[in-house]
């Protein structure tokens, strides 16, 4: 064993016989002071490691300083207060992974939301401390986004801004970065789709269609959105759960942005594609599940891909998105005569002014003869027969 050495007042050394710093033998440092009359002695390290003379001397000067002061006496102590310290000042990983627990996880698209800011603001900065984030590191970040998809990018900014006033309310940040920060506006979209497109797609969409390679599940949840005219995010988190005895799909109020229950009255059309759906579900609780993740529902981005990879085969001249269906069914509501109170209850959107205080009718029978009315005319526009009968099918999954 070697044998210990003075290396200067407080600061000695052993030398390792085999294990060397370059052409000569490794240090191993240690130092030495008195508290209140007592020695302690802190082992500091190897000087293959960083740990020289000068830096063993500092802390030790430190250390000193740092106890006549009532400050911590011991490495041991500093390293505590540095952890808590570290705790009260996460990286902006540790910060996301507290917003997801306390509060994104459990808004309707917070999977989407979580997918934006894995895909593009935690490789930039999930190492940093959240406490270093600036202004300008977002604007820069932000502008970058926008260069390859300027919606993506009003997304991003807006589950970060949200983020970082959670930072600030629960005390990580004095203030957020992203106060007041606005975004660029966006062009509102127009996009319908007109008859025949409503006829190319349905057809692209029919599951004995071999030569769209779309995943089967995809092509009934993207139905289902022309059907019901629900959001497409409301649509790929639909499980056998919300669908009652009597045909009706009941969506909670956690899964919807206005955070209020709407209650969806399901055609035929919709149901068959319920009962088709079944045999891709398995056991999962969801209708229309992943492709690629057990248990898991689909998601919007896989829609949007889907729709992206194959309008042109589909033989559309304009691009379209899955949101796009939802807008669709709701002009063709106007369409054929459905008023347009009635048409808002269908899509779930709240009624304006003093009609949402005093109006609390809800509108189901009403919302069931819309959307068969939309389904008849549907079945006119892709020619499919008139069936004798819609009999309401039991969807309810047996225990």
């Amino acid at each position: 064993m070697a044998t210990w050495k003075t290396a200067g007042p407080g600061i000695r050394y052993r030398e390792h016989p085999t294990r060397k710093h370059g052409i000569k033998p490794d240090r191993y440092y240690a130092i030495h002071y008195r508290i209140d009359g007592k020695r302690v002695e802190e082992a500091m390290g190897w000087l293959s490691d960083g740990w020289t003379q000068e830096k063993c001397e500092t802390i030790r000067n430190d250390l000193k300083i740092s106890a006549k002061n009532s400050g911590p006496k011991t490495l041991k102590a500093r390293r505590a207060i540095l952890e808590a310290a570290e705790k009260r000042s996460p990286s902006v990983v540790d910060l996301f992974e507290e917003y997801w627990m306390r509060e994104l996880q459990h808004t309707p698209s917070g999977k989407e939301r979580r997918r934006l800011v894995e895909k593009d603001a935690l490789p930039a900065w999930g190492k940093r401390k959240a406490v270093d984030i600036t202004r300008r590191d977002a604007v820069i970040l932000i502008d970058d986004v926008r260069e390859r998809a300027p919606v993506t990018a009003n997304r991003l900014q807006g589950v970060l801004v949200r983020m970082f006033n959670f930072a600030a309310e629960r005390g990580i940040l004095e203030n957020s970065p992203l106060a007041g920060m606005r975004k660029k506006p966006e062009q509102t979209r127009q996009r319908v789709l007109d008859d025949g497109e409503i006829k190319l797609l349905w057809a692209a969409l029919d599951l004995d269609n071999m030569t769209m390679d779309i995943f089967r599940v995809s092509k009934l949840a993207l139905k289902m959105i022309l059907l019901t005219g629900q959001r497409p995010g409301e649509v790929c988190g639909m499980t056998w759960d919300e669908i009652d005895d009597a045909g009706c799909w009941n969506i909670p109020a956690e899964r919807r942005k206005g955070n209020v229950p709407q209650s969806v009255p399901l055609n035929g059309m919709a149901l068959d594609i319920l009962e088709r759906a079944r045999s891709y579900s398995g056991e999962s609780p969801f209708v229309f599940t992943s492709s690629h993740k057990n248990n898991e529902p689909m998601t919007t981005h896989a829609l949007s891909k889907a729709l992206l990879r194959h309008w042109e085969q589909i033989e559309f001249k304009e691009q379209f998105t899955p949101h796009d269906l939802r807008r669709t069914l709701r002009t063709r509501l106007a369409e054929i005569g459905i008023d347009d109170v009635v048409a808002e209850r269908v899509l779930g959107h709240k009624l304006q002014g003093i009609m949402a205080v005093y109006n609390r009718h809800g509108y189901d029978a009403e919302k069931r003869q819309a959307l068969e009315k939309w389904a008849k005319k549907l079945r006119q526009i892709v020619g499919i027969e008139e069936p004798v009968t819609d009999n309401v099918i039991q969807m309810r999954r047996v225990a």
